[in-house]
Order: structure tokens, then C-alpha cells, then sequence
């Protein structure tokens, strides 16, 4: 299984997404998928600007991804991540994992995601009414990466 990474401007498509990872794999048993989005949490949010170093993100998205292979027995594993302007309600992220079994695939999507969280090299700004500021790295996403360092 090769992981199958894109940082891309546009939106995507889940089901088409799901069924590309699916097609002509009938060893999976178990599907997940988790799509983070653009949330309002800074006072009146306008809008979120992502920024990455192309090379170097998806670098660190395919090590991730490939880390969770050696750790699960995976089918599949695809990792959309966008960058630019998005706004509330707007899709971020979205990480399909792939098993025979729910567990491994369940398992396999929360690692990927606590390690994107904090391993990835995004810079995120948000904009207000009030002004735009950069985004700090937060302590609670730290931590929860701590779960798969024992």
C-alpha cells in the first residue's frame, strides 16, 4: 500500500475519495474517515489562511502516512490537506484509513491526525473583524500526540 498524499487549493470530494481507496481492494473491511473543518472559535472568524512549504509538507505527510503503515495493517491511506484562504465551514483536512479490521483503521486515522496536527509544517492566520493573527501550536495537541510515543 502506497499512501496517497495531495496539499492542494481545492475542495474535495469524500465519496469519491472513499470509493477511489476501495476500488478493486476487496481485502478491506473497515473504512474511516475523519474531515477537519473550518471552525469559528476566534471571535467573529472571517476567514483562515494556511501556508506551507510544498516540498517539505508533503515530505512530512507521506513519513507520517508511512509510519502508520509499519504501525497498522492498512489497505489504504489517503491524506488531503488544503491550503490558502478557507472559511468557516470549509474543508481543511480529511484522512481515509483502510483495513480488514475497523480497529487498525480507527487506530491508524487518530495517529495520523494527532501527528499531523503537530508535525506538519503548516502556519495558520486567522482573520477578524478585529485584525488577522498567526496561530499558536497548542499544548492539548501536543499532548495528545504523547499517546503514541510510549
Amino acid at each position: 500500500m502506497q499512501p496517497q498524499i495531495s496539499v492542494q487549493l481545492d475542495d474535495f470530494d469524500i465519496g469519491n475519495e472513499i470509493n477511489q481507496l476501495k476500488a478493486d481492494n476487496h481485502d478491506i473491511g473497515a473504512v474511516v474517515s475523519f474531515v477537519g473543518t473550518v471552525r469559528d472559535l476566534a471571535d467573529g472568524l472571517t476567514s483562515m489562511t494556511l501556508e506551507h512549504y510544498p516540498a517539505m509538507t508533503e515530505a512530512e505527510l507521506n513519513r507520517i502516512a508511512k509510519e502508520a503503515k509499519e504501525r497498522w495493517p492498512l489497505e489504504g491511506c489517503r491524506i488531503i490537506h488544503r491550503f490558502g484562504e478557507l472559511f468557516p465551514g470549509d474543508n481543511i483536512v480529511l484522512v481515509i484509513t483502510a483495513s480488514a479490521h475497523r480497529q487498525a483503521a480507527f487506530d491508524a486515522a487518530n495517529f495520523i491526525m494527532d501527528f499531523l496536527k503537530t508535525n506538519a509544517p503548516f502556519w495558520k492566520k486567522e482573520t477578524t473583524s478585529k485584525g488577522a493573527k498567526w496561530v499558536d501550536a497548542k499544548d492539548a495537541d501536543d499532548k495528545a500526540l504523547e499517546r503514541w510515543q510510549k
